[in-house]
């Protein structure tokens, strides 16, 4: 049986799954940015603050934009990334609207619970391609390290 709390409890999955995907992006971009400015050579805190702020208040849309507008090769994530873009806004911004009463019914909530399932697979599956950018593997098994322990890349 599929309850409400099932629905909040996924939604909040596929929530995190969308912004790990916007904030990889920005780290992206981020880096991008201070190996263009030097900023790993010459330090320059003034630069890096700015450099931040126009990362940080871009939206997932504008910091896809802003990827595609830069070196960084995204071409062959370029379909991923607008489908991730796509169920984002509409996990964001018209998910419970669309799904209207749907949560007053067994099968209305199992419909819903199904949609979040796809929704956060398609997040989860871009945030994994833009993290492989930047060289982890989030599929590759990782035995003998424990949790606290750090991961070079």
């Amino acid at each position: 049986m599929t309850s409400i709390e099932d629905i909040y409890q996924k939604f909040g999955f596929a929530s995190e799954a969308a912004q790990l995907l916007e904030t990889e992006v920005g780290n992206i971009l981020f880096h991008s940015g201070a190996v263009k400015m030097n900023l790993f050579e010459i330090q320059d805190p003034a630069s890096a603050k700015i450099l931040y702020e126009n990362v940080n208040r871009k939206t997932l849309g504008q910091l896809l934009k802003s990827v595609k507008n830069s070196n960084i090769s995204v071409d062959h994530l370029e379909e991923l990334l607008s489908k991730a873009l796509v169920e984002r806004n509409r996990l964001t911004h018209s998910f419970y609207r669309q799904h209207n009463f749907r949560k007053n019914s067994e099968e209305g909530r199992k419909i819903m619970l199904d949609d979040l399932e796809y929704i956060h697979d398609v997040l989860l599956k871009a945030f994994k391609a833009v993290l492989l950018l930047s060289g982890i593997d989030l599929d590759k098994e990782r035995v003998t390290q424990s949790p606290t322990e750090h991961v070079p890349l």
